[in-house]
């Protein structure tokens, strides 16, 4: 999972597009890159790292012009090393740059075609190089000196017949424009906006509302399955649907962990779906005691998603809401870990328990998903060690049991607590005196309230229905191996040894 922004502005985009790279952080904290173009000319910069740590003041300074492009990475194909930081560019035709968001289940296949029938060169595992190279084709074969947004949009439309999978991304045309375009199923999220200015109007495409909301944009809609946003360097916008058949089929886990509760995505506000997960929680749990008669002392949340559906949660139970943990923000997510030992040793260090909270009460913990249950275990003890009588747990999602293949970082699928599992043998395994999951039907209710028009979600890590139609077992297979502890260890140790830092200035 990635974060990605795009901006044309008639004035400075470099401090526009720190800004907003700086609230889509939670969407990957591995490497971070900003491109922005002016005069012909481009200019980059992209590091391992934070976003604050990869940019400084002068590397601000030089990063000139009135649109760009930036993007925040989790890899979840190809390695940490920093080659693979985006965006990523090609030098022809015209020079483009691009940022993306999502996994081409194709992309072996892809890259085999762009080598042998396209006689173009792909340097990474990436397949954010792929889909790159694949744009870069298609806008070549529109044979344009100077191309216009129909142009933009007849490349789009060649990109979709061959790539597979899920994909939000932004690119940059150097002296040309800025486009946005999501693939037919729009699995990861994309939305554009507008802001008026003196001299006209500014647009915006991100992954996530709330990086509008920071700088001042309107949010005009999401981007469309399917749909390519076109916006010229002198800001004029161009939408058009390039996909032959295209199904709205959003995935379902951004609203139950990846997205900021402030975002509004395809028309659904994340914090009102997850106020919505946990009124369906409560009642899954009354139903367990048939009623109101439970033994429930109090309700606390893991922070930070696992807040939202707590509170409705517990009035809906007719028990107290209290903050049993206090979280370090300078921890990263560690489901993404490699190794439990680094796992178990960073929980401790994410995490400290309010002892008063929890002595001599039953406690029902709530949080947002059980992954490989590395991190709900040690808070499970770590609440009985702050003397707990009893702990029980409900999760805002299913049980996942199938590995995620557009975009989530996720285990293998032998890693997943839940994998062959039932749900009191996951309970036992993580120490907990009971665990509840949310029912599906009850987490897709929780998004479709918000925009009854959507007809189905993506839920493949809790049903196994891809819904791209082309995961077989074997693909799962070759996915295992690059998901598993021993590939994730490696690539760490590729990150260490790797300390390159990759800049670009006044290329032409």
């Amino acid at each position: 999972m990635c974060g990605i922004v795009g901006i044309v502005s008639h004035e400075a985009a470099n401090q526009q597009i720190y800004d907003a790279l700086t609230v889509l952080q939670h969407r990957g904290q591995d490497a971070a890159g900003m491109v922005t173009s002016d005069d012909n000319k481009l200019h980059l910069r992209k590091a391992n790292g934070l976003v604050r740590e990869v940019f400084q003041q002068n590397h601000i300074d030089r990063l000139v012009g009135n649109m760009g492009i930036g993007h925040v990475r989790y890899p979840t194909a190809g390695s940490s090393s920093s080659a693979e930081a985006q965006p990523m560019y090609v030098n022809s035709p015209y020079g483009i740059t691009l940022a993306h968001n999502g996994n081409l289940t194709n992309a072996d296949a892809l890259q085999a075609d762009l080598f042998r029938e396209d006689l173009r060169h792909v340097n990474t595992s990436s397949d954010s190089e792929v889909l790159l190279n694949v744009l870069a084709h298609e806008l070549q074969l529109v044979h344009a000196h100077r191309p216009d947004e129909n142009d933009v949009f007849e490349a789009i439309e060649g990109l979709h017949r061959r790539c597979r999978g899920a994909y939000a991304a932004v690119a940059l045309i150097i002296g040309i424009g800025v486009v946005g375009f999501r693939d037919p199923y729009g699995i990861r999220p994309l939305v554009y906006g507008r802001r008026e200015s003196e001299t006209g109007f500014e647009y915006m495409i991100a992954s996530e509302s709330v990086a509008l909301d920071l700088l001042g944009f309107e949010l005009i809609g999401d981007v469309a399955p399917g749909e390519a946003v076109f916006i010229t360097r002198d800001g004029q916008l161009h939408r058009r649907v390039c996909a032959d058949r295209s199904e709205l089929t959003p995935c379902i886990f951004e609203h139950v962990y990846l997205a900021r509760p402030d975002s509004i995505m395809d028309e659904i506000s994340v914090y009102k779906a997850r106020l919505r997960q946990g009124e369906f929680l409560a009642d899954a749990i009354l139903g367990r005691y048939a009623g109101n008669d439970h033994d429930i002392d109090v309700v606390i949340p893991i922070p930070d998603t696992g807040r939202t559906a707590a509170i409705p949660l517990a009035h809906r139970l007719n028990v107290k809401y209290r903050e049993g943990f206090i979280k370090n923000r300078y921890i990263g997510r560690t489901f993404i870990m490699p190794g439990q030992h680094q796992r178990r040793q960073s929980v401790r260090h994410k995490h400290n328990a309010i002892d008063l909270e929890f002595r001599g009460k039953n406690v029902l913990l709530v949080d947002d998903s059980v992954v490989r249950g590395t991190t709900i275990g040690q808070i499970i003890q770590m609440a009985r060690d702050a003397g707990a009588r009893k702990v029980y747990l409900a999760s805002c999602a299913p049980a996942i049991r199938h590995p995620n293949v557009y975009g989530i970082d996720m285990p293998a699928a032998a890693e997943l607590a839940a994998h062959g599992h039932t749900e009191e043998e996951v309970g036992h395994v993580i120490g907990a005196d009971w665990l509840v999951y949310q029912k599906l039907e009850d987490l897709i209710k929780s998004g479709t309230e918000g925009n009854p028009a959507i007809s189905r979600f993506e839920c493949s890590v809790f049903d196994g229905d891809y819904v791209t139609g082309d995961i077989d077992a074997e693909y799962l297979k070759r996915l295992s191996l690059t998901r598993n502890d021993k590939a994730k260890q490696r690539r760490e140790t590729e990150l260490r040894a790797d300390s390159t830092v990759i800049e670009l200035h006044n290329h032409p």
